[in-house]
């Protein structure tokens, strides 16, 4: 018979394998549970190095980890053959009377950013985060990065109702190729996610159903690429990082919120709505 533990373990698991189920390949098993040991937290922090290059001073260490998991947070990873290759770090937030979580950081291995890794890890926070009584989690992402967006809005439905400029400051970068280039005097401008996890359209989505959204009211482009762009020639990605905080905090100010994301190889760009 399983422990409390184990047999919550194991619902995490069967939920994230049953709302993910073609998003990985049908005979490599991803068991998703609560990251608890010594060792396993150290897992996480070597997968922050790898995938984000941070200097140490920047990395979450284990310490950050385990206490946050004593304040009401917890740590969420992706194991292959007890191997850690993903997790997805939660803390408990406040404000004023609302108490919701905030997504702090997720971190994919690089061979397994293709195979479903990331959906299954926020598909298992969300089941987590109800089954505590929370239906809200906020979490911060690039706005210049297609990718980041397609996967925040179209496949886990969240919201965009505020642009951060320069949040984490000058120069945080957390891509290695862009690091290497030496591309220096960028700002690091954030979206918020806001995930409702019971809107209709994130139930929908969490069931693998599609949620049309209809026409929408406004559209910003981005570049189909801005890592190339900021490699080959930096100011003019600088210029069009202005562009977009620009038109993002006119549209958002205007009163749109942005919903949904159209991938396009030339034109990327995000879709706006008129708030409910």
């Amino acid at each position: 018979m399983l422990g409390c533990g184990q047999a919550g373990s194991f619902a995490l698991l069967l939920v994230s394998m049953l709302n993910n189920a073609t998003s990985a390949p049908q005979n490599e098993l991803f068991e998703v549970r609560e990251v608890e040991s010594i060792d396993e937290y150290d897992s996480c922090i070597r997968l922050q190095r790898e995938v984000f290059g941070l200097p140490d001073l920047e990395i979450s260490p284990r310490r950050h980890l385990i206490v946050s998991r004593m304040a009401g947070g917890w740590t969420l990873g992706a194991f292959v053959e007890g191997k850690l290759v993903g997790f997805v770090h939660h803390l408990a937030a406040v404000s004023g009377e609302v108490i919701f979580g905030y997504s702090h950081m997720m971190a994919v291995a690089a061979d397994y950013q293709n195979r479903g890794v990331g959906a299954r890890l926020k598909w298992a926070q969300r089941m987590r985060a109800l089954s505590e009584g929370r239906d809200f989690i906020k979490w911060t992402f690039e706005p210049m990065r297609a990718r980041n967006a397609h996967f925040n809005l179209n496949r886990l439905g969240v919201v965009v109702r505020e642009y951060a400029v320069n949040f984490y400051g000058t120069d945080y970068v957390t891509n290695r190729a862009e690091k290497a280039a030496g591309i220096s005097g960028m700002d690091s401008d954030r979206l918020f996610a806001n995930w409702d996890l019971n809107s209709p359209r994130v139930k929908a989505l969490a069931a693998g159903l599609d949620y049309p959204l209809g026409a929408a009211d406004h559209v910003i482009e981005i570049p189909a690429n801005f890592s190339e762009l900021l490699k080959s020639d930096p100011e003019a990605g600088k210029r069009e990082q202005l562009r977009v905080r620009e038109e993002f905090l006119k549209a958002l100010g205007e009163g749109l919120v942005c919903r949904a994301f159209q991938r396009d190889e030339a034109r990327p760009r995000y879709l706006f709505y008129r708030d409910d």
